[in-house]
């Protein structure tokens, strides 16, 4: 049967959709659609230094014809940021995939400051690193013929039944969006029927989730439980670290990405539903 190796973090991870107690997220629904095999290597908080170091030896262990490279948000939201280095890594995990036959899945991700609703002066120095992460991307995805999904530039990334009660992981419509998105994208090159369990037909997973989303008591519930706990953190981090970027770019003029940003957002906060 083909193998599918997925790398990343909290979003390869299923975190935002949960069932049956347990989180599935975009890769299953894809593997199951294809009918191939899922190893699955991602881990919450996981940045691009940790899926070469830790996550590639041990997919190019399982020999994949097929692998997911989807990695960035963390990097972004945390200090220090160097996007050169990002780059490195990224081209260093994707080039040995590349180079052992698998066909490789990539992303353009979408600006976390439009995500979260941000003001312009706090989301500008998030929208610039994260358009570094992108372009870097893009270059890895251009030299190493990867399949390369744009989801900065698609205004569903952007809808909000596409994510979470947290709105940092997507929902099970968001991590649906995802598999039709990277499905559709392996018809256009032309290679499903090759990476195929023998004797299946081609099946692009469904968009619509099959668990109802959770109800505005749902989710005002968790914000009063384990919510509380997550918005307190979120505020004692993200907020100050995006004031002090926001302070020396009206302050200099010019991006703060060495500024000491401490943040630690991939954490789940916990059942919704």
């Amino acid at each position: 049967m083909t193998v599918f190796a997925a790398l990343g973090d909290s979003t390869t991870a299923g975190f935002g959709d949960r069932v049956k107690g347990r989180w599935r997220g975009w890769a299953p629904i894809f593997a199951s659609a294809l009918g191939v095999r899922l190893h699955n290597f991602s881990l919450s908080g996981a940045r691009a230094a940790d899926l070469e170091r830790d996550q590639l030896p041990r997919a190019l262990a399982v020999r994949p014809a097929l692998a997911a490279v989807l990695i960035g948000t963390n990097d972004t939201l945390r200090d220090p940021f160097d996007g050169a280095r990002f780059a490195g890594h990224l081209e260093r995990t994707v080039a040995p995939l590349r180079e052992s036959g698998a066909e490789v899945l990539t992303i353009r991700l979408p600006d976390p400051g439009r995500m979260f609703g941000l003001p312009g002066p706090l989301a500008r120095p998030l929208a610039r690193r994260m358009a570094e992460i992108n372009e870097a991307a893009d270059r890895v995805a251009a030299r190493y013929d990867t399949i390369h999904f744009d989801a900065a530039g698609n205004p569903d990334s952007y809808e909000r039944d596409m994510w979470s009660v947290d709105r940092l992981h997507p929902s099970e419509r968001g991590h649906r969006f995802l598999a039709c998105s990277y499905f559709d994208l392996l018809e256009q090159r032309g290679v499903v029927k090759a990476l195929l369990a023998d004797g299946l037909a081609p099946s692009r997973p469904s968009p619509e989730p099959t668990n109802r989303p959770p109800s505005v008591l749902a989710q005002a519930l968790w914000m009063s439980t384990a919510g509380t706990r997550w918005v307190i953190r979120r505020s004692t981090d993200l907020l100050p670290g995006l004031a002090r970027l926001a302070w020396a770019e009206w302050r200099h003029g010019s991006p703060a990405a060495d500024l000491d940003l401490d943040l630690d957002l991939d954490p789940v906060p916990g059942k919704v539903a």
